[in-house]
């Protein structure tokens, strides 16, 4: 038996396409600005920051066709739509940044070492467009109400430029004030440092989605307690949480009841007091059960929990 009918997200997929569309535009001229910038300047920080912008190009376009492909409904095949397509999109955009992380942090050691000479004033002004660019896409991701995986990728994507457009703007200043150029390179090393401790972190939980591990704040033994105190139930097996997309968790269990209560009509009234338990504790508003009497454990599979 299951819950009533849940809203899977469109709703908030066709909040989110238009910001989208409007960062990825910002972000692509932005890509083409610094790469120019990089060129004529010799700067590697600006290099990584333009390689930055790459991988966020693509991955912003990633993320504008799962906005898209989320508002789909589901259809017999799918039965959860595309909703997952924000999980893939978000480990593919965390997977890219973290070998452009280290790509930088190889590349400023050995520049550390060996150091070019760069114009500190054409990475001056190239930082500077930058660095405005992605503050209004900041802003405008900013904006978004209802955020998933998807988003906050994105978000994090275009925080990390910003970040990286000020080093880049740091190591210019100090370039042409002391003449030291091996800013550049530490500058290069301070951007990979920020692109890779967050990038892990949206990297794990998306793969936590995938291997459907129970949503974060869900803890299973409290929800089994929560289930078994529920009068008339005997018994829980088979209990399991995950999520779909990273704002729709799901459970499903089986219930073992008092036999009287596949007599008495009294599962309906059962169903709703265990889905109004879960929502009101745990958040979870999508929940299917299957009741069992007491002797339906014979039947059961080997493998069942």
């Amino acid at each position: 038996m299951s819950g009533h009918a849940h809203d899977h997200g469109g709703a908030a997929a066709q909040e989110h396409r238009r910001p989208l569309a409007i960062v990825l535009g910002i972000t692509a001229t932005i890509l083409v600005v610094e790469v120019v910038g990089a060129l004529v300047s010799g700067s590697l920080a600006l290099l990584a920051d333009a390689g930055h912008m790459l991988t966020d190009v693509a991955g912003l376009t990633l993320a504008l066709i799962a906005a898209v492909l989320v508002g789909r409904p589901a259809t017999a095949r799918r039965t959860w739509g595309y909703r997952r397509a924000e999980v893939l999109a978000a480990a593919a955009q965390a997977a890219v940044l973290l070998a452009v992380g280290a790509f930088v942090l190889v590349e400023g050691v050995r520049r550390l070492i060996e150091p070019p000479d760069v114009a500190s004033g054409v990475m001056l002004v190239f930082g500077l467009v930058g660095l405005l660019g992605n503050a209004v896409s900041v802003v405008l991701l900013s904006r978004i109400r209802r955020g998933n995986l998807n988003t906050r990728a994105a978000r994090l994507e275009v925080i990390n430029d910003a970040l990286g457009s000020i080093a880049v703007l740091v190591a210019a200043v100090t370039i042409w004030l002391t003449g030291w150029t091996r800013a550049d390179a530490v500058v290069s090393l301070v951007i990979g440092a920020l692109i890779l401790p967050r990038t892990w972190k949206l990297l794990r939980e998306t793969v936590d989605v995938l291997m459907e591990s129970p949503p974060r704040g869900v803890d299973l033994a409290a929800v089994r307690a929560h289930i078994l105190d529920v009068p008339h139930v005997r018994d829980v097996h088979d209990l399991h949480a995950s999520s779909v997309a990273s704002d729709l968790p799901v459970l499903t269990a089986h219930v073992v009841v008092d036999d009287s209560c596949f007599r008495d009509e009294h599962l309906p009234r059962l169903l709703d007091e265990l889905q109004s338990c879960l929502a009101g504790h745990f958040d979870l508003e999508h929940s299917t059960f299957q009741f069992e009497p007491a002797g339906h454990a014979a039947h059961e599979h080997s493998t069942h929990t």
